[in-house]
């Protein structure tokens, strides 16, 4: 029988922050426990994408691999820079994984070019690609050049990188066992961040595009990253009543800098262009186990979370999939 598991009270979310809250790592304890690697992998097409892997300095055994694909960067770069905790929260950087984090393509330090919600593509030639190849392609190099590595992965992720958790589900890797979306960008038409039942949330397309859209000609890190659009006063909401137009800011502080803010509106009805960026009818003949995470205090992904467990259950009625729903905010289900 499938299980829903939809918490509702505040004294499980204390006891969960309780249990979080009882892991303190010690400071270095990454760099102390693990050993990291920086590689650029290449994809069927030749790009090669920037990835970021922590394996256990303890080689007594094989580890399961957790991994996470990401517009936000793998940061911090460099061999000798370690992350504070890895995995959602510092619980999990203690339980026996290898942890791999990749720059998505296009992003960061991965070559490429970058696409919003980038379409997925079935019929697609053997060197064609889309975010399910870049994901199987991944696993298979890990399956074939990872030392210590164990042969099962699995993947999660929150928002963006959510929907890239929910694009591993494509055609999937045999090496992939679990997968977890996690408050998953699923249709930015129909209900996630830009759109809310089609209607514009100009104030976070705005706001969200001013810095993530800002474009990437070459590999970067952080550091070089331009300046981001600053608001002119804390003011925000008199900011959005002087503005005037979507296009009137668009004109103002992005010209045709910002592409998506471009597409947004050349596409003002929900034409081919965002039904090319529905995952989820693709989203068939699921294998992994999948548990979908969402918060009833979340503004922008609450459609995904419910869409991508329904989708799932109706298309794939034999698959092991959860929901899991309570009330908080994404940020609350751990680091983006």
């Amino acid at each position: 029988m499938k299980k829903v598991l939809i918490i509702f009270s505040v004294f499980l979310i204390t006891i969960s922050l309780q249990v979080k809250a009882q892991v303190t790592l010690e400071p270095n304890y990454v760099k102390e426990h693990y050993e990291k690697k920086e590689i650029a992998i290449p994809m069927r097409d030749g790009v090669k994408l920037f990835t970021t892997i922590y394996t256990p300095k303890d080689k007594s055994q094989q580890y399961p691999v957790l991994l996470n694909r990401t517009p936000y960067t793998v940061g911090p770069y460099g061999e000798d820079k370690f992350k504070e905790s890895l995995g959602n929260f510092p619980a999990m950087t203690t339980e026996g994984y290898i942890f791999v984090y990749q720059d998505v393509r296009g992003k960061w330090m991965s070559e490429g070019t970058f696409e919003d919600i980038r379409p997925t593509n079935l019929k697609k030639g053997k060197r064609e690609i889309d975010e399910s190849t870049d994901t199987y392609d991944l696993l298979e190099w890990l399956s074939k050049n990872l030392q210590n590595y164990n042969g099962k992965a699995g993947m999660y992720g929150i928002s963006y990188p959510g929907f890239y958790s929910t694009v591993s589900l494509v055609k999937t890797h045999p090496s992939l066992k679990a997968v977890s979306p996690q408050a998953p960008v699923t249709n930015w038409y129909m209900g996630d961040d830009f759109h809310h039942n089609g209607i514009l949330f100009t104030g976070d397309a705005f706001k969200f595009m001013s810095s993530f859209g800002i474009p990437r000609p070459k590999p970067i890190t952080p550091d070089q990253a331009p300046q981001t659009f600053q608001y002119p006063s804390k003011d925000v909401y008199q900011f959005y009543l002087d503005a005037g137009t979507a296009k009137d800011l668009k004109d103002k502080y992005f010209a045709d800098s910002v592409k998506f803010w471009n597409d947004v509106f050349a596409h003002p009805h929900y034409d081919q262009f965002w039904k090319d960026r529905e995952i989820l009818p693709h989203v068939k003949n699921v294998k992994p186990a999948v548990m979908i995470v969402g918060g009833f205090f979340d503004a922008e992904d609450t459609y995904g979370t419910f869409e991508t467990y329904k989708t799932i259950e109706k298309q794939n009625p034999n698959n092991n999939s959860i929901l899991v729903v309570g009330p908080w905010f994404p940020r609350w289900l751990g680091k983006r």
